[in-house]
């Protein structure tokens, strides 16, 4: 039999739905495998389903000289932390479970949005702490989304499901950057030649790209300076797509009236300066934190195994 590891706890529905031709061992921890534990596994199993953060970097995979694993069926659809080149080299084939994350995630920008221009989190944390004195006229203002220009970054399955929600649901103004030509959105939307004109265009900026070493810090100081004053920045894609240092500045100075995070540079280490500022809305990386979602994912996962074991081309290879 063909040997599987499955890194974490899955929802039982898609241990079920595992070919019978694997002899699987499912991981009881939550956290990430180590480096050395994950260089034993390329040694000992023929598939992995890893996730986020397991560490499948050049030099895991190169130190496992002797790799086993022909298969990393990711469970999600971001894999920046398995560097594909290396495990193809290797002789392993990588796939994710694109579709299954889309709506869930732009529901959370959604969130992330309304909670942070509407100051929500401060209310809540007020309300908390006994410190909420009772309603009054200029009681926590913040803006009014409706009607307003919302700029998305990143025009893919995800970008499009917030532009439908943005501009149907709360009749917003969609501006957006790709960097290829995009034509259908399902919503009127405006394709801005570069970042720049996003970011000085909207009142609320969307980031939904997908991390790779040509994202990494898209969002630095000097794009944070064309922001303008009263917007705010929304992160659901990865975090080192931001320089985190420059947007703590930038809030801290006053620079962009707020953001609204799911996702961190060194997560899930989220920085004191960060926790501290109450213009920030601060998430425990929730894009697809419902069952219903991460049974569609381990079910999509599971279907490029299966595929796999019956030599089958998986449905969502990765090149």
């Amino acid at each position: 039999m063909k040997r599987l590891l499955i890194t974490r706890p899955l929802p039982d529905a898609v241990l079920a739905a595992v070919d019978a031709g694997f002899d699987v061992d499912v991981r009881r921890e939550t956290l990430p495998l180590t480096p050395s534990e994950m260089t034993d596994a390329l040694g000992k199993y023929d598939a992995i389903l890893p996730t986020l953060g397991d560490p499948l970097s050049d030099e895991v995979i190169r130190e496992a000289s002797d790799t086993k694993c022909k298969i990393l069926a990711n469970f999600g659809v971001g894999y920046n932390h398995i560097n594909v080149a290396a495990a193809r080299e290797a002789g392993m084939l990588v796939t994710n479970t694109p579709g299954a994350v889309t709506d869930a995630t732009a529901d959370i920008a959604m969130t992330l949005m309304l909670m942070t221009c509407r100051r929500a989190g401060e209310g809540e944390r007020s309300v908390r702490a006994g410190t909420w004195e009772g309603w009054h006229p200029t009681q926590l203002l913040g803006m009014h989304v409706t009607g307003k220009t919302i700029g998305i970054v990143g025009m893919g399955r995800i970008g499009k499901a917030i532009a439908k929600r943005a501009g149907l649901g709360f009749d917003m103004d969609v501006v957006f950057f790709n960097r290829s030509k995009v034509s259908d959105f399902g919503v009127p939307a405006r394709q801005l030649e570069t970042l720049a004109e996003v970011c000085s265009t909207a009142d609320v900026i969307v980031l939904a790209v997908p991390a790779t070493p040509e994202t990494r810090h898209l969002v630095n100081a000097d794009l944070l300076a064309k922001m303008q004053p009263h917007s705010v920045l929304v992160n659901i894609a990865r975090g080192d797509v931001i320089d985190e240092a420059a947007l703590i500045a930038a809030l801290q100075a006053g620079r962009i009236a707020g953001a609204g995070l799911d996702v961190y540079e060194r997560e899930p280490i989220v920085p004191d300066a960060l926790k501290a500022l109450e213009n920030v809305t601060l998430f425990p990386h929730l894009g697809t934190a419902a069952l219903e979602v991460r049974i569609d994912m381990g079910l999509m996962a599971v279907a490029n195994l299966n595929a796999w074991i019956a030599s089958e081309t998986p449905p969502n290879s990765l090149g």
